[in-house]
């Protein structure tokens, strides 16, 4: 006996997908957006979607479920490191206003994640919060070349930086995901 879970996909039409192009939120139709804001929200908005998907179906010990040690990251610990990174962003934008932490010191996100669904649901709380909020403030400056905050961090930066983040977090959750049930895809 293995405690290593079989790999499978749910998709049926492309094995190496998530899930079937009829049955995935992120496919659209129509061409891709025009203009380089609207590209930057698309690819933030599917990043965004990719997370909740990779989390879906799971309990709450499976969320907070460890990749290998010595690491702290799970999938809990992703989306409450990404709320605080989303607070973070915001604060970039208005330096003079910070927000505290949300969870504490340096790798409170991932340490404190544990399979608790109060914390579970506050952590998803959190992030739908704090994303709403920085893109609220980022919405403020529709000038990507705009300059922010104490640094003079351009609106661009900001933007390419999220869907970044994103991006490489939705790698880890891959194979957080794979780790817990063995499910496969993009």
């Amino acid at each position: 006996m293995s405690d290593e879970p079989e790999r499978w996909s749910q998709a049926t039409v492309h094995p190496d997908m998530w899930a079937d192009p009829d049955e995935d939120p992120r496919n659209s139709d129509g061409p891709s957006p025009d203009g380089e804001l609207a590209t930057l929200q698309d690819f933030l908005g599917n990043y965004r979607l990719t997370l909740r998907m990779k989390c879906e179906g799971l309990e709450p010990e499976e969320l907070a479920r460890r990749s290998v040690p010595p690491s702290t990251m799970s999938l809990l610990g992703l989306v409450r490191h990404l709320a605080e990174v989303e607070r973070d962003w915001r604060n970039w934008i208005l330096p003079d206003d910070p927000a505290p932490k949300l969870y504490g010191a340096r790798d409170a996100d991932f340490e404190g994640a544990a399979g608790e669904p109060a914390l579970v649901d506050g952590a998803f709380a959190d992030l739908a919060r704090e994303q709403a909020a920085t893109d609220a403030a980022l919405a403020e400056y529709p000038d990507m070349g705009t300059r922010v905050g104490q640094d003079g961090t351009s609106v661009r930066e900001l933007w390419v930086h999220r869907v970044e983040e994103y991006a490489r977090h939705c790698g880890h959750a891959d194979l957080l995901r794979e780790r817990i049930d063995g499910r496969v895809g993009q």
